[in-house]
């Protein structure tokens, strides 16, 4: 995929994530991998404004900014020492979703509960509170992305990774899914989870596993 690609698959997810109300304002934002760089959502903008040529590349081992007029997302830290510490991850999507902060106000671990949860997430670790766009919170970050490739931080939001962007957007809707499912069935009694093993099953299966292929396709 050329640059030029990634891009324009920014605008497409970017736009994804305003419409579907997993952020609102100019909150949020998400970047992909291509070539050694980072091209990151700029700072002060709402993402569905975003413009291709608005992207602002970063020099994943140096850091360094190209200059388009631009200043990289405030939280441009976390980023970066994610695809340091991680060189798998292709894309993260960090999103304020109304259920995943509900959730965080009340929870920490969010269990698996149905299949879609269990094939394409897994396991969702969780960071308690750290003060946003800080090197602490890109601290936080590292070992987390390691384990798991949904993140749930603490009266804050969500952060997903993929090896690109389609499956990194697909993580975020699955979480607040699942988040808003817990939260609604709790208000009934202790919602039923999924055991180890009927998740193992799940991820065992062929048809997970085909699908999942599919998601990690560049489109």
């Amino acid at each position: 995929m050329r640059g030029l690609d990634i891009r324009q698959e920014l605008c497409k997810y970017a736009r994804k994530t305003v419409s579907n109300k997993l952020v609102v304002g100019p909150g949020g934002n998400i970047s992909a991998k291509h070539e050694g760089k980072m091209y990151l959502s700029p700072s002060g903008f709402a993402l569905d404004e975003v413009e291709p040529e608005q992207w602002v590349a970063v020099d994943i081992e140096t850091g360094a900014v190209e200059d388009n007029g631009l200043r990289p997302s405030s939280e441009v830290l976390m980023h970066l020492y994610a695809y340091r510490a991680n060189p798998a991850i292709g894309a993260i999507v960090h999103t304020h979703p109304p259920y995943c902060i509900a959730f965080t106000l009340v929870e920490e671990e969010l269990p698996i509960m149905f299949p879609d949860q269990a094939a394409l997430v897994g396991k969702t670790v969780y960071i308690p509170y750290v003060l946003p766009t800080t090197e602490k919170l890109a601290d936080a970050l590292v070992p987390k992305v390691k384990e798991a490739s949904s993140i749930l931080l603490g009266n804050h939001g969500l952060v997903t990774t993929g090896r690109n962007l389609r499956e990194a957007y697909y993580r975020t809707e699955v979480v607040e899914e699942s988040a808003k499912i817990f939260l609604i069935a709790s208000q009934v009694k202790e919602p039923k989870v999924l055991t180890k093993e009927e998740f193992e099953e799940i991820a065992s299966l062929e048809s997970e596993a085909y699908r999942i292929k599919l998601l990690q396709k560049q489109q």
